[in-house]
């Protein structure tokens, strides 16, 4: 498929604030992400909603709900997405896992609305040797029948690029814009740019040219308009080894540059960055990420 997706212009105002954060446990429920994301000073933030590694868990009741979305309204929080389950697979070929995997890509979403979250971060799958154009459009059908599910919802599935390892779809951009292109709703897909992934799968945004060069095929191929949700995160493999392993900022093969770069795009202003580094103890390299990142940032630019 090579269908254009319709684009919006770019908003260019240019923020003093980045909506800028982490990744956060949710660990002792999901308001507790909250508070750490504060003790931070992040403005954004991402979680799961769920155990990651598990199919079931109970609902999200409607007092952790309030207390969730009452913590948020009070917080310097300018955005909060969630990411989805790591057993979730849109591309198997295999038919009770894929079904599965719709089911649990719908209560995932109906707990982000619970929430009150604006988007779903999803790894769009593996092949599993069914082949990429298989794939793509096992992925395209998946999200159609979680659309048709969950009629009228708000909350939006943000595809995220991949590093490529194993038969892992979406590490090129046409990937990605063929699976929504073969959504009969594909406003309700966005996508999400990990650094880490884009270069282990061959992107490279160590230098000025060769970020732009990316960035205009992002545009060109997807969009930027449809770029919801960035993942900074260096890498510790090299470029185009297809090896997703996140390092702290500037200490991997990307370097800091590419982050710089990053953080004075002002076509990027509006799109919320989020750490996925290693923690440390209380947190503390997410305070020492975001602090290098934060420095970064020129107002002028």
């Amino acid at each position: 498929m090579t269908e254009s997706i319709e684009r919006k212009a770019h908003p260019e105002p240019r923020s003093p604030i980045p909506i800028l954060g982490a990744h956060m446990s949710i660990a002792g429920g999901t308001p507790r992400a909250i508070e750490r994301a504060a003790e931070v000073e992040s403005t954004a933030l991402q979680i799961f909603v769920k155990n990651a590694s598990r199919w079931k868990a109970p609902p999200i009741s409607d007092e952790e709900g309030a207390e969730f979305r009452s913590l948020r309204g009070k917080s310097d929080l300018g955005s909060v997405v969630a990411h989805d389950s790591y057993l979730i697979n849109l591309a198997s070929p295999d038919q009770d896992l894929w079904n599965r995997s719709i089911l649990a890509l719908c209560d995932e979403l109906e707990r982000c609305a619970k929430l009150g979250l604006e988007y779903l971060v999803a790894h769009p799958g593996a092949h599993l040797k069914s082949g990429e154009t298989v794939g793509i459009g096992r992925i395209s059908e998946a999200i159609d029948l979680v659309h048709q599910k969950m009629e009228d919802f708000t909350v939006k599935i943000a595809l995220e690029t991949t590093a490529g390892q194993g038969t892992n779809l979406g590490y090129r951009f046409e990937q990605l814009r063929d699976m929504i292109a073969g959504c009969q709703e594909p406003e309700g897909v966005t996508v999400c740019l990990d650094t880490c992934h884009i270069f282990a799968a061959g992107y490279d945004i160590r230098t000025e040219e060769g970020y732009q060069k990316t960035i205009q095929s992002f545009d060109d191929t997807i969009g930027l308009d449809r770029l919801s949700v960035i993942h900074l995160n260096d890498s510790k493999r090299e470029l185009g080894s297809r090896v997703d392993r996140h390092n702290h900022i500037g200490y991997g093969e990307i370097g800091e540059e590419a982050f710089d770069l990053i953080m004075n795009d002002t076509r990027l202003d509006h799109v919320p960055k989020i750490l996925e580094t290693p923690k440390g103890e209380d947190d503390s390299w997410d305070r020492k990420n975001l602090e290098k990142l934060r420095s970064m940032i020129r107002l002028e630019a």
